[in-house]
């Protein structure tokens, strides 16, 4: 079965351990409703928050919901002046039957300014 990569991002509400929870909890949920995925079809995580965010690891909220056996990463989002600020971004690698066009990405809050944030080269 292919692995397929499925992004998505969110913002916290504040700098506290619960809002990062919180925000991270319903984003992996969204993006798992809207692929139709188990939990055993996630391979692994990799999680980024931007500097603002220091409460707690939003990969502590995916073992919350049940990923005991995906790995799990926490890193340090660039800090690029005007980026969105206490953002939480995810990259799930899933095996899945699926094509990568298939795939539906979240972007939830403030996040969903991402979405148009790169211009197409020239």
């Amino acid at each position: 079965m292919p692995v397929r990569g499925l992004r998505g991002a969110t913002t916290a509400e504040a700098n506290t351990a619960d809002a990062i929870f919180a925000a991270t909890r319903e984003l992996l949920a969204q993006l798992v409703s809207a692929n139709g995925l188990e939990v055993d079809d996630i391979a692994s995580a990799f999680f980024t928050a931007t500097p603002d965010l220091t409460a707690g690891f939003p990969a502590a909220a995916a073992r919350q919901l049940g990923w005991t056996h995906a790995a799990l990463i926490d890193a340090l989002e660039v800090a690029v002046p005007g980026d969105v600020p206490r953002c939480i971004r995810v990259l799930l690698h899933v095996n899945t039957g699926k094509r990568q066009d298939q795939m539906q990405f979240v972007y939830l809050r403030e996040a969903q300014s991402l979405r148009a944030t790169v211009p197409p080269l020239a």
